[in-house]
């Protein structure tokens, strides 16, 4: 009879312990190694087993890691890829994200509506989004969530509408939207794009529902 596989989470002091993922259920793969991975110290490594090339794990590194992990094939065998991944830094890397500037350039696009970037990381605090409106674009009145949310208008233009009146958006303008303040987007024959950074919350995610055209 054949041996269980060895699915142990890499030890401190182990270094090169393999973690064997094959046994496990998908949903449970990646988080399994992402939690290995929390548990190295700086230099230390564990060998990941897998059935298969990992590319979309690696991916996933490069979004939360980017520079400072170590990634090494050992072995490319049918059903038995076997790769050494290596903690070179105690936390993720400061880094650059995106160029809002190239973002703000496409302002206006008229089939561009709704988040065109967003904060992809995993391990994180912060939610943060750069929302496109077209020319005459709306985000229909509502209540924001219950939590403070600044804003960077990138480029273009528009109106904010709150309880006791109506704010005009330039770009450059830094909006604070209090927590469960009303509020009502309208962009200018421009368009308008705005970076948003809140704390984060799950499942936060803006109602595409009440974003439309001018009429």
């Amino acid at each position: 009879m054949a041996e269980p596989a060895d699915t142990r989470q890499p030890q401190r002091g182990e270094p090169g312990q393999e973690l064997d993922v094959r046994p496990l259920r998908k949903p449970d793969k990646h988080p399994t190694i992402f939690a290995a991975y929390a548990a190295l110290d700086v230099g230390e490594s564990f060998v990941l087993v897998n059935d298969h090339d990992p590319r979309h794990l690696r991916e996933e590194f490069e979004t939360d890691h980017a520079g400072g992990f170590a990634w090494e094939y050992l072995d490319r065998e049918p059903r038995n890829w076997r790769i050494r991944i290596t903690k070179l830094t105690s936390t993720p890397l400061p880094r650059i994200l995106a160029d809002t500037a190239d973002l703000a350039a496409h302002t206006g696009e008229a089939d561009v509506t709704g988040a065109v970037w967003k904060l992809q990381a995993r391990d994180r605090d912060l939610d943060s989004n750069i929302i496109a409106l077209p020319a005459g674009g709306t985000i229909e009145a509502h209540t924001g969530p219950d939590l403070d949310v600044l804003i960077h208008v990138l480029a273009g233009g528009g109106r904010l509408a709150t309880e006791r009146g109506e704010l005009d958006l330039t770009a450059g303008a830094l909006v604070w939207l209090p927590r469960r303040s009303q509020r009502r987007f309208t962009a200018g024959p421009e368009g308008l794009r705005y970076l948003t950074v809140h704390q984060r919350r799950q499942s936060l995610l803006l109602d595409t529902g009440r974003i439309g055209a001018g009429r």
